[in-house]
């Protein structure tokens, strides 16, 4: 196998190499062709050629998402590397090991004016886990660095190699054990194209999981003690990966008549005895007259929080302002004070915890869920009605998509409206889903759903809305969407969701300059990307097109559904008014 004669270029690809990273995705340039050749020649990777960074990035964030494990992207310098941010930041935010690998300048050709260079290192400083800024090759062009920058022939090349490799190795070790974005910034003095055989080879490197960190047994005895006494207990849960809590568990939670279990769509947990639409129970509670007392009954005593970030609002604002006795957080390094009350974070895996707390314990008599079922089975009646009352609207568009999504389908939904409907709404269970709630931008949505469908097992659906979609268009540019890949667009016209937040006053500076109001469709796009296309403007429409919409085909499809942008907002509110009539 051939390598860049270029020593440090060496070093990375056999470093990802012994580390287990097969999966590298590179975007076109000519300061990175030392990257590129070495992964390129070396059948071990998987590589990809993706022309957009930022949908790169996102791109290799899907693939990463779905296994667990480092996948790299690989660009050349100057702009390109900023464009990896916006995927690094919810790589960050989501416990996503991405390894980002950029090809630099020499740094005596840094602010001098040369093209292509902007400061590399520690560009992603605040939301990275590690930044491994690499030493120049002083064996290499050495002509040149002494003409340039003689004092850098003064390091051996022996040292300049340690240092790299221990750079490296630190950086792929943390992306492997803390599941963290890590940044590896390469320069490189030309030529750029010379390759060698590979001399040197790196020893594989143990790739095995890391277990979770045991507790101390005295915090668990306390623990258990508390858990058991309480008589109201509160268990939410955010995005969090499909199979990832042993079921045993749910059962008991399930069963506790002292503990309420509230899950999102993104949770990937469902029993019947569990609350999967929070809003749908505090919104009534908030147009109560005796709102103040029934928050006092649902404010939890212990609030368990497992998993990553929650979507609702409406559940930071209760438990900000009812807060729990105490809070305690389960991940294995993260413990957001989201509600202003995390009084323990223990650092370990659910299922561990949950082993310790839960086995042998006998929960406390008590009515608070059964007290919450009654209001989850008059929300659920009352949805049904209105949902036969209520014309085509977003509201209804969504109920028919998520219940017509064929089982073991891979679920991808976009941020904004998209995933908030998709709390007020059952799912079938053998559907697995997913955000990017990290930062829960719209900006990668399409990208990371094509990235994560290239590698799951079954079909993958997205669903997303305009602005998201028009947004990541180059998404589809791309050689590796599969044929049973479908995307479902609910356009209607705009940024929807800020017509039900506060300042929504229907001026036409509000339409340009907050819900960007447009006339865009999709069709010509799918044409000019190989994407078989079909729309529906109303419920029948919606009916005939979802009929076929998932049979296989020889190209990816994309159903896009008009909805009536100035009604949209009133009928999800409307929704809210209805199922809070007769509260009490």
């Amino acid at each position: 196998m051939k390598y860049s004669s270029i020593p440090s270029a060496r070093n990375v690809v056999l470093s990802c190499k012994a580390n287990g990273i097969k999966h590298i995705v590179i975007s076109p340039g000519s300061r990175n062709a030392p990257l590129t050749l070495g992964f390129t020649n070396d059948s071990f990777f998987n590589c990809f050629s993706i022309v957009d960074e930022r949908s790169a990035a996102f791109f290799a964030m899907g693939i990463a998402q779905q296994l667990g494990t480092p996948v790299a992207v690989v660009c050349t310098s100057g702009s390109a590397l900023l464009n990896y941010h916006p995927a690094v930041a919810e790589a960050f935010y989501s416990d996503i090991p991405l390894v980002v690998i950029s090809a630099d300048r020499p740094p005596y050709k840094i602010d001098i004016g040369d093209g292509q260079t902007i400061r590399q290192d520690f560009v992603f400083e605040r939301h990275i886990g590690y930044s491994a800024n690499l030493k120049l090759d002083v064996s290499h062009a050495v002509t040149k660095i002494e003409a340039f920058n003689p004092f850098l022939l003064e390091t051996a090349q022996e040292e300049v190699e340690r240092f790299n490799q221990e750079e490296v190795e630190r950086a792929l070790h943390l992306a492997r054990t803390k599941k963290l974005p890590v940044h590896v910034n390469v320069p490189f003095e030309e030529p750029l194209y010379g390759l060698v055989d590979s001399i040197s080879q790196y020893n594989e490197v143990s790739t095995k999981t890391v277990a979770p960190e045991k507790l101390a047994p005295e915090l668990l005895s306390e623990a258990r003690a508390i858990w058991a006494k309480s008589k109201r207990k509160m268990v939410l849960v955010g995005v969090n990966p499909p199979n990832r809590i042993a079921q045993e568990y749910l059962e008991i939670l399930a069963k506790d008549p002292s503990t309420l279990v509230f899950t999102e769509t993104t949770s990937n947990l469902h029993h019947p005895n569990f609350f999967p639409s929070v809003d749908s129970i505090i919104f009534p509670i908030e147009k109560s007259e005796d709102s103040h007392s029934l928050f006092r009954s649902l404010q939890p005593d212990i609030l368990l929080t497992i998993g990553g970030l929650v979507v609702s609002k409406k559940v930071k604002a209760f438990l900000r302002s009812y807060k729990p006795k105490q809070h305690w957080h389960v991940h294995e390094e993260k413990a957001y004070d989201t509600y202003f009350a995390l009084s323990e974070h223990f650092k370990t895996s659910a299922n561990v915890f949950l082993e310790a707390l839960l086995l042998n314990t006998v929960p406390s008599k008590s009515e608070y869920r059964t007290f919450w079922e009654t209001r989850k089975k008059d929300y659920e009646q009352k949805r049904a009605i209105y949902l036969n009352q209520i014309p085509f609207s977003d509201f209804k568009a969504f109920d028919r998509i998520l219940a017509t999504i064929p089982p073991g389908y891979q679920l991808q939904l976009s941020n904004s409206s998209t995933v908030r409907y998709a709390q007020l709404f059952d799912m079938e269970k053998s559907i697995t889903v997913y955000c990017n709630r990290g930062t829960s931008g719209i900006d990668g949505s399409t990208s990371t759903a094509i990235g994560a469908a290239y590698l799951y097992k079954n079909p993958t659906v997205l669903i997303t809305g305009d602005l998201s979609f028009f947004y990541d268009s180059n998404a589809l540019w791309n050689d590796y969407i599969r044929n049973d890949f479908r995307v479902v667009l609910v356009n209607n016209s705009g940024g929807g969701i800020f017509r039900i937040l506060p300042g929504f006053d229907g001026s036409e500076r509000f339409s340009r300059f907050f819900e960007t109001t447009h006339g865009l469709t999709a069709e010509h796009m799918c044409q000019q990307f190989g994407f078989q296309y079909t729309s529906a403007e109303d419920e029948k429409g919606l009916e005939r097109s979802l009929q076929d919409f998932y049979s296989s085909s020889d190209r990816p499809k994309v159903l896009e559904i008009f909805t009536p942008r100035e009604v949209n907002n009133k009928i999800l509110l409307d929704y809210f008014d209805f199922i809070s009539s007769d509260y009490r």
